[in-house]
């Protein structure tokens, strides 16, 4: 990492000022505040999984709700707030979800090394909570995909200081409370972590299972979310999802076409986070980017998939701004960021069922930006005679 007076980096990573962190207080309070006083039930989505949880405790089968595509062992998570009266649920869960995002960044800060007093620690969350729209959008929804945005920097935290059983273990437990980080499994089968791997898989079937057995339907998402989530036939959810299988299909192109076209980038994005994981440079690095290109494949053909989805990897290449050969450094990373700016009225985007496309735009721009980055440090690491292509430890000390 460059901490020299030269390097924007340096001044990066000094401590910040009050004012920096008066300023980052000021919004995530208003932001909170404002959510408390809108919502119900802490956000539409978080409503949905709460309803589910209700259903079961009344004696009915969660999966009732099409729009349930959760584990069963997520229905038993969500039991203790089903139990809480509803003004209780308007604050505790905003204020949960903000505190989720914050240590998310706090875990993706300390993979890169990065001081929690410095500047970076500031102002990147300032700016994810003030200048990507989705941010507020999750806080908002009370998405369980907050889950994932805390698990995924705790992993590779773990991961980069050796403890890879406790990083699949965490894995394992956000997957049980929604499956959204299941394609890191793919990052142990890179790293040959079997015993990790293992752990990532049966946390989360042991969990499912155990649930299910408590269920008047146990085989309810087999039979019946399952296959809704691999037709992706709902006309409402269809016109949120920023995935290309749903996004060409409006512009006139042919649904088989859209889907080969989706799954032919994610085929190419797992390509390329391998050639990452096996590429040069520092070990964060390889962790963050690597499992950023795995995630953005999956949601190139995830159905559903949102634009709050992204909050799981900006903040891993964000974090990473200190060191020289982040992606985070490419001008095509921040342009991809911009359609997502709030307060910006994008011509012929107007309506909310339209905001799918500029969603579409961002996800494939990002997806394109990390698996061209993770190419191209593996052909610098050859050109400078470095050690790319031949086989590197796990984690590397940093």
């Amino acid at each position: 990492m460059a901490t020299g007076k030269s390097d924007i980096s340096g001044w990066l990573v000094r401590p910040a000022h009050g004012c920096l962190w008066a300023g980052l207080a000021a919004v995530l309070g208003a932001l909170t505040v404002h959510t408390v006083l809108v919502t119900s039930d802490g956000g539409m989505d978080n409503a949905i999984v709460v309803d589910a949880a209700r259903t079961w405790l009344a004696g009915g089968s969660p999966y009732d709700d099409r729009h349930f595509l959760y584990f069963p062992s997520a229905v038993v998570a969500a039991a203790p707030q089903a139990l809480l009266p509803r003004p209780v649920l308007d604050v505790a869960v905003p204020v949960a979800v903000v505190a989720a995002l914050a240590l998310g960044w706090a875990c993706a800060l300390r993979l890169h090394r990065v001081p929690l007093r410095s500047r970076l620690a500031a102002l990147g969350l300032l700016g994810l909570a003030a200048g990507f729209a989705p941010f507020g959008q999750l806080v908002r929804l009370g998405n369980w995909t907050v889950t994932a945005v805390l698990a995924l920097p705790l992993c590779l935290l773990l991961a980069s200081r050796g403890r890879w059983v406790a990083a699949g273990a965490v894995i394992g437990v956000a997957v049980a409370l929604k499956p959204l980080l299941a394609p890191m499994a793919l990052l142990f089968l890179f790293a040959r972590r079997w015993r990790a791997l293992a752990v990532l898989v049966l946390v989360p079937a042991a969990a499912s299972v155990t649930a299910a057995l408590f269920l008047p339907d146990p085989t309810g998402f087999l039979t019946r979310t399952l296959p809704f989530l691999l037709r992706g036939d709902d006309a409402f959810v269809r016109l949120y999802e920023a995935s290309p299988a749903a996004v060409l299909p409006r512009l006139g192109v042919p649904r088989a076409l859209a889907a080969a076209l989706g799954l032919l980038g994610a085929a190419a994005g797992v390509v390329c986070a391998y050639l990452r994981w096996r590429g040069p440079g520092p070990a964060p690095l390889r962790l963050a980017e690597t499992s950023a290109a795995l995630m953005l494949s999956a949601f190139l053909v995830s159905r559903p998939s949102y634009n709050h989805y992204l909050l799981v990897v900006l903040p891993l290449l964000f974090a990473g701004l200190p060191y020289a050969g982040a992606v985070a450094r490419r001008p095509w990373f921040w342009l991809a960021l911009v359609p997502q700016l709030p307060g910006v009225t994008w011509p012929w985007l107007v309506p909310p069922t339209r905001r799918a496309f500029r969603d579409a735009l961002t996800l494939v721009l990002l997806a394109a930006t990390v698996a061209h980055h993770c190419v191209r440090g593996m052909r610098e690491g050859a050109r400078r005679g470095g050690p790319a292509g031949k086989r590197r430890p796990a984690v590397e000390s940093v």
